[in-house]
């Protein structure tokens, strides 16, 4: 028997305005009310939310949307917390911080959500919360021995943590906003220059260019990677990623603006030629022409892999690292279902909902601010529809969505999803409202009002009225329709302050905007076993797992029906796998398989080794580290290998031992050396999360969740074989 409010709502449903006393999805009727108070009632058939006038409002021509602005602030303040806590942290027990958690299931602070929320806004709603938060994730050294400085936290993670994941640089996003105190900018500053020579010695690849590491935010690996690097994640620390690659970029543009302001010219010239560098090697490496996007990641030795992110997109429109017809054509060519835009596509039919076949707000938002920089009204119009949509379905900033339904969890099975689900999840809340004050009313960060409106959205804004009006605590911004409405996008034509009220009329302008792409496959075929290779006279006698397109040393060899045979040649033969559906679109990489001949040389350090013949050679380690657990721990074992040469400078590699379940291949390194001569190598430690000071709260390596924590810092590994081999003469790049 349906309740009585249910019975009232499927009553309203036949007559309420869509998108203004409610909306309908799927079956669903979702009404809302409100009293004079400015009080709102969200109702949907199975539970209701009563939300108390908040002190920001909208006047619009719809109930639905000022109340979810209502919802958003609500939301925001049950996220205002005193304290916060984690299992893996202080045993679990309240840490004092006033500052936002992260959400109702994750009551901790975590560097990359609290700082997208901040730079989708929070910084203007609460200044000091935001401040408080960014300091608790920066930390000074607890080893006495290491280099001291001020670093920006990479939380706990995949394989023990940075450098496989070097996406804590987004922990500038958000500290750029807050600059207008002194104390914290001095912070920024040191940190900034401190993270980023850290990151320049541990995580940059000079032959690419590159920085190696996750992918911001998809750290869920077999989601996005390839299924085997489920307990292999030494290859997601060799590659690179384009959003963590465009995190560094705005870094360092931020890092070159504070030099200026602390008048050190050489320090901001440097940074400004590095930022130039990067992006110039990000649109070298990423770009897919034959897609017109730009690929989510590459592997270390430059395999392009046909996978897409919206985020790392979005990061790059809104950065400029995109600019010009690339900007628009890598937006306009990411597909969209009619609930929103996935996170990642292709979708992985073998794997649950959650990065997977999923919506999440934030990179909703994300996707807007790109598709506001690029006017793209059709994108502009469903990210925020899809934002919005989701909060009033469940009656709350929901962390994420099924992509096809977006409903809050889909029942199929083992791959049933979102797996994990959390209500007023921070950066969702950052969406809701983001929506709201740049994507509506387009106030920009240095408070100018730049709107991009989309006529589709002005029945729903507007319906009869003639404007509609933001009120923030500083000021008021109102927008007024023109006499006609015609065109896609609704921008300035004349703008008025007088005194904290600004009052744009605008005006209807035609763009050129291509349509939604909806005719994408969803899925993407599943990856084939790794190529078996076998000695065959002169050369290499090559079996595949039916037809596939073969990779050899990171560029495409051909397209081979079951085997085919390669010549041998000098260096290393690496060779992967993809399947490729009727689209034209392939699966992920197979596992790699690699020939030649490698040197295996044991024994104490130094080791030493004679080179055969003059060239670059490949080196890595044979190594386990038990350290922790695959998914997360701080104790990821970093070393520089000294190499010294005869005849040769002293060469540095930074070398990566990631946790493991068995015995492995280290990331590797190259260095030259000259026939004949002797080459003697070193070990020497490097830098690891674990050496920072917060990390003494760390402590789940007194239970199951790795060590480096309360118990001290680790840094080691238990290595075995250094391995050496020849390398081609070029070094493969897409």
């Amino acid at each position: 028997m349906l309740s009585i409010v249910a019975t009232a709502m499927l009553a309203a449903s036949a007559t309420a305005p869509a998108w203004h006393d409610g909306l309908d999805w799927h079956g669903v009727h979702v009404a809302i009310s409100r009293d004079v108070q400015q009080n709102y009632t969200l109702a949907w058939p199975y539970g209701q939310r009563v939300i108390a006038a908040q002190p920001l409002r909208t006047e619009t021509a719809s109930p639905l949307f000022d109340g979810l602005f209502a919802m958003a602030q609500d939301d925001l303040k049950q996220d205002s917390v005193s304290a916060i806590r984690d299992g893996a942290f202080d045993h679990g027990q309240p840490i004092p911080c006033q500052c936002f958690e992260t959400g109702l299931k994750w009551p901790y602070v975590w560097t990359r959500d609290l700082s997208y929320a901040i730079d989708l806004g929070l910084w203007r709603f609460d200044p000091t919360r935001s401040r408080n938060g960014l300091k608790f994730k920066l930390s000074d050294v607890r080893v006495p021995s290491a280099p001291q400085g001020l670093y920006a936290m990479q939380d706990t993670g995949s394989g023990g943590s940075w450098p496989i994941s070097t996406d804590r640089v987004v922990w500038f996003l958000g500290a750029r906003h807050l600059l207008d105190d002194k104390a914290f900018a001095s912070d920024v500053y040191k940190t900034l220059g401190d993270t980023l020579a850290q990151d320049r010695q541990y995580a940059f690849d000079a032959a690419f260019g590159l920085y190696r590491g996750e992918t911001s935010f998809l750290d869920w690996r077999e989601q996005t990677y390839p299924a085997w690097t489920a307990d292999e994640v030494t290859f997601i620390a060799q590659s690179f990623a384009l959003s963590t690659n465009v995190l560094h970029y705005q870094a360092l543009q931020l890092a070159a603006s504070l030099a200026d302001a602390h008048h050190d010219a050489k320090a901001a010239a440097g940074y400004r030629t590095d930022a130039k560098a990067l992006k110039a090697a990000i649109n070298a490496h990423f770009w897919r022409a034959d897609r017109g996007m730009y690929m989510s990641y590459i592997g270390g030795d430059g395999t392009p892999y046909d996978s897409y992110d919206l985020l790392g997109i979005a990061l790059a429109v809104d950065s400029g690292v995109a600019d010009g017809e690339r900007a628009r054509q890598t937006l306009a060519n990411y597909p969209a279902w009619p609930a929103g835009s996935p996170v990642i596509w292709p979708e992985r039919s073998d794997q649950p909902i959650y990065h997977n076949r999923a919506i999440w707000p934030f990179v909703s938002a994300y996707a807007l601010r790109a598709a506001r920089k690029t006017e793209q009204p059709a994108r502009i119009a469903h990210e925020i529809e899809s934002v919005l949509r989701g909060a009033a379905l469940y009656g709350s900033n929901m962390e994420n969505y099924e992509l096809l339904t977006q409903g809050q969890h889909v029942d199929e099975g083992r791959l049933s999803g979102p797996v994990v689900n959390s209500p007023r999840q921070l950066w969702s809340v950052a969406a809701a409202l983001a929506v709201v004050t740049e994507g509506v009313f387009g106030l920009n960060e240095d408070g100018s009002v730049q709107p991009k409106l989309p006529t589709a959205l002005v029945p729903m804004l507007f319906g009869q009225r003639r404007t509609i009006t933001l009120d923030l605590r500083d000021r008021q911004i109102t927008l007024q329709l023109p006499k006609k409405v015609s065109g896609n996008l609704l921008v300035a034509d004349r703008t008025r302050t007088q005194g904290t009220a600004t009052a744009v009329t605008l005006k209807a302008v035609q763009v050129p905007d291509a349509p939604l792409r909806t005719d994408a496959p969803l899925y993407a075929p599943i990856a084939p076993a790794a190529p078996l290779v076998r000695a065959d006279g002169g050369g290499w006698q090559v079996s595949t797992e039916g037809k596939v397109r073969l990779y050899l040393n990171g560029r495409v060899h051909g397209d081979i029906d079951g085997s085919t045979r390669l010549a041998r040649q000098p260096g290393l033969a690496c060779l992967s796998a993809t399947r490729v559906d009727a689209h034209g679109l392939e699966s992920l990489h197979s596992p790699t398989t690699c020939v030649g001949e490698t040197a295996k040389v044991n024994g104490s350090w130094p080791r030493t080794w004679t080179a055969p013949a003059s060239g670059r050679y490949r080196v890595a380690l044979d190594y386990a580290n038990d350290h922790g657990p695959i998914n997360t721990g701080v104790t990821a074992a970093v070393k520089m290998l000294d190499v010294r040469c005869d005849g040769s400078d002293p060469q540095r590699l930074p070398i990566v031992m990631p946790h493991s379940v068995r015995a492995q291949q280290s990331t590797w390194g190259s260095f030259t050396a000259k026939a004949g001569s002797t080459c003697r190598f070193a070990l020497d430690d490097g830098f690891n999360m674990s050496y920072l000071a917060h990390f003494a709260h760390y402590t789940a390596d007194n239970g199951s969740g790795g060590n480096g924590g309360s118990s001290g810092p680790l840094n080691q590994a238990e290595v075995h074989d250094l391995l050496i081999a020849p390398l081609a003469a070029s070094r493969g790049t897409p």
